[in-house]
């Protein structure tokens, strides 16, 4: 018995290397699957994932910590871009951002949460870095908010960007008429400036910008010029944050 029994854990048995063979590659299907899910939840959007030529540095250090900050862009407040909090804050936050990107809505409610807890001690600056290849809305909706600010100043950019972000599985010209007609804006102005392509300038300034500072996905920010790439948790931008104050 004891032979029968050692035999059939046996390299040369065929269903002890079948049942051993099995039990491999279930442990390493597993293994290639969890790390597939934590990329797809600490990432962002860039044209690599589509196929694009564009080269993608890695969103997010594995632990959630910033690496040591090193300060890659010298990023400038211009008259035309779009500020939430003091435009002469010590701390200034550059988000290039993308309306349909996922992991831009997922980032939105965390900056969103800095500007309630810092206020006026951070400056909040939005340029659309539209992923065109992924997102066929991208650069239409980046065009709207443009013309929502034509009439309604910074505050009502932000406003429309908020409603953007929080239908942002909606996106669609409907959608941008519905937002800026709340807002109480002039529709025939609105829809005059949207078919126009009256912005196209400026959302691809605010794109090649992005470019020259190297962000190659969405989101993509810096902070006091430090890169921040990807949608980082609340407690990783606020201690860089602090580290700045």
């Amino acid at each position: 018995m004891l032979d029968k029994k050692s035999s059939f854990f046996s390299s040369d048995n065929p269903t002890f290397v079948f049942v051993a063979g099995l039990v491999i590659g279930i442990l390493i299907l597993g293994t290639i699957g969890f790390f597939i899910l934590l990329a797809k939840t600490m990432g962002n959007d860039s044209p690599k994932s589509a196929g694009g030529n564009n080269q993608v540095v890695n969103n997010q250090p594995s632990n959630g910590q910033p690496n040591q900050p090193t300060k890659v862009a010298d990023l400038t407040i211009l008259e035309s871009d779009h500020v939430r909090g003091n435009r002469n804050a010590k701390v200034k936050i550059f988000e290039f951002s993308d309306y349909e990107c996922p992991y831009c809505g997922s980032f939105h409610p965390t900056m969103q949460q800095v500007m309630d807890q810092y206020g006026d001690q951070v400056a909040w600056i939005y340029r659309h870095f539209p992923l065109d290849s992924l997102h066929p809305q991208a650069r239409p909706s980046a065009e709207a908010a443009e013309c929502v600010a034509e009439q309604a100043g910074d505050e009502g950019f932000w406003q429309f960007t908020d409603a953007l972000f929080a239908n942002q599985q909606s996106l669609s010209s409907t959608l941008y008429q519905q937002v800026a007609q709340s807002l109480g804006l002039n529709m025939n102005q609105f829809n005059d400036c949207v078919s126009s392509g009256k912005y196209q300038d400026k959302v691809e300034s605010d794109y090649q910008s992005g470019v020259l500072s190297g962000v190659t996905g969405t989101p993509g920010s810096f902070i006091n010029g430090i890169p921040v790439k990807g949608a980082l948790p609340f407690s990783t931008i606020k201690q860089i944050i602090d580290s700045e104050l």
